[in-house]
């Protein structure tokens, strides 16, 4: 009797431990999750992915660049899980016309976006108008020492067709005016940047993202955690008596705003969507506050 007492002790012991090691090797299945769209989004967008990794181990990003308009044709099509973009939604009356599949798409804002204007350190320029942000990106204005600056001839720098910058600036600042086909185009956000830290004559429009270590009024420190800061320097000017601060673009007084999307191919479910909420909650609106205007 005692044998058997004992046996079916060994037996049941067997079958706990058994059972905890089953438990303890149990991990939930990687996820892959894949983002393209605007280079304006990338350091937020780098920012709140890795966070949500260290949370979430089993959950990885693939980041992809290419630009908003880009993006949002590969959405349309499938081709990411998610895509970024600073694009303003279709709208007929404004002359925005919908696309075709563009019902299918769902945005979710996370934030709004200044894009701010910047020019080499050595300039002296600290302001300019929309007026004369016009005037030099047409070509009227082709020297610097017309606004007091004896930096050079203006060489103006400008971002590839489809940015969502591009769109704003030649929506708001040039309006019927073309862009001189002087400008240097730059495929990315960090392009730019580089570009004008490199030439004292350069001028450019590039996210407010890429450049708050040089933002007046900000906190820098906290902006660029976890986005490594760059040894390269350029200067923001004021537009319209505005820096593109997030207090400025939160009530409405800069004039170079744009709105941050994420956007889903219909409603956004399991891994996905837990993401979006992720950037939607309190801890994610503080990274997006690192870069840009939070939503909430």
């Amino acid at each position: 009797m005692k044998a058997l007492c004992l046996a079916l002790l060994v037996g049941l012991l067997a079958l706990m431990t058994s059972g905890c090691e089953g438990a303890a090797v149990a991990t939930p299945p990687p996820t892959t999750i894949t983002i393209g769209g605007s280079s304006a989004m990338g350091p937020v967008l780098r920012a709140l992915t890795a966070e949500y990794s260290h949370q979430h181990p089993n959950v990885l990003f693939v980041l992809r660049g290419g630009g908003s308009t880009l993006g949002e044709e590969a959405i349309r099509s499938q081709r990411y899980d998610i895509v970024a973009s600073t694009l303003f939604p279709p709208d007929p009356a404004a002359g925005r016309p919908a696309p075709p599949g563009d019902e299918y798409l769902v945005r979710t804002p996370i934030g709004i976006n200044g894009v701010a204007v910047i020019v080499h350190p050595s300039n002296n320029v600290e302001e300019l108008s929309l007026v004369q942000l016009r005037d030099l990106y047409a070509g009227s204005v082709l020297d610097w020492q017309s606004l007091g600056s004896e930096v050079g001839a203006v060489v103006l720098v400008s971002r590839e067709d489809g940015s969502g910058a591009r769109l704003l600036f030649e929506e708001r600042v040039m309006g019927d005016e073309r862009v001189s086909l002087t400008a240097v185009v730059m495929p990315t956000s960090e392009d730019v940047v580089d570009f004008v830290a490199k030439n004292p004559a350069a001028l450019a429009y590039v996210s407010r993202s890429h450049v708050i270590d040089w933002l007046p009024g900000e906190e820098v420190a906290v902006a660029r955690q976890g986005d490594g800061a760059r040894s390269a320097s350029v200067k923001v000017l004021r537009v319209e008596g505005h820096y593109p601060t997030r207090a400025a673009i939160a009530g409405q007084e800069y004039a170079l705003t744009q709105p941050l999307y994420l956007i889903t191919y219909g409603a956004p479910a399991g891994r996905i969507r837990q993401f979006i909420d992720f950037v939607l909650s309190p801890a994610g609106q503080a990274i997006v506050e690192r870069y840009h205007a939070p939503i909430r």
